[in-house]
């Protein structure tokens, strides 16, 4: 309904927030507790699950009011994540995807992400669209298309000219990527970014 739902990470700044897509404006917002360092957020259902980056837990919050219902506890870091409809994709910054039970983030399987004949460390941010996964390389200006069945690397796309070079001097880090199924199109964005992008993918 012409919003989106965004996780900010910073220890101290760390928010959920509600934003319109026209013009920018936060609509509602949730600060986090300052120990917790905001990373991905999926959509479940009725609830928004948002993982922290150290602290080991995924906060549940209700979709409309923003307000947490409860936290699931996890091992490791919290980096991307995205919902396949079924289970929970998560990434932790190394080469593999952890798909875990959405209520209670039991590990259900693991799959390592494969370029040619060689794993991809670094995996970030995360989309789940159909039968897909993208993922962005931390640090990069690329998203991979991976098949979650086998791992394998399918495209590779290129973002770096997103951002003139003016604005790629304040910025940080390319992570995220959101799909709006009704137009097919991808919004990306990053840490400190000053604009959200609606892009289409093109081969070439």
């Amino acid at each position: 309904d012409g919003a989106m739902y965004e996780s900010t990470g910073r220890y101290g700044k760390s928010s959920l927030r509600k934003v319109r897509l026209d013009d920018g404006v936060v609509l509602d917002e949730r600060a986090l507790d300052p120990a917790f360092f905001g990373e991905g957020l999926a959509l479940v259902d009725d609830r928004l699950v948002q993982l922290t980056w150290r602290s080991g837990v995924a906060l549940v919050s209700d979709l409309e009011t923003l307000e947490r219902q409860s936290m699931l506890r996890y091992p490791g870091e919290g980096w991307g994540l995205c919902y396949d409809g079924s289970a929970l994709v998560m990434s932790d910054g190394s080469s593999i995807l952890e798909f875990r039970d959405p209520d209670t983030m039991e590990l259900l399987r693991e799959l390592t992400v494969w370029r040619g004949d060689r794993p991809i460390p670094k995996l970030n941010e995360l989309e789940c669209v159909g039968e897909v996964v993208y993922a962005n390389i931390w640090q990069s200006d690329e998203i991979l298309r991976i098949d979650p069945e086998s791992g394998r690397v399918t495209a590779v796309i290129d973002a770096s000219s997103l951002l003139t070079g003016f604005e790629s001097i304040r910025a940080d880090v390319l992570n995220g990527i959101a799909y709006r199924p009704e137009t097919e199109t991808f919004l990306l964005t990053g840490k400190l970014w000053p604009h959200v992008f609606e892009v289409e993918l093109v081969p070439r």
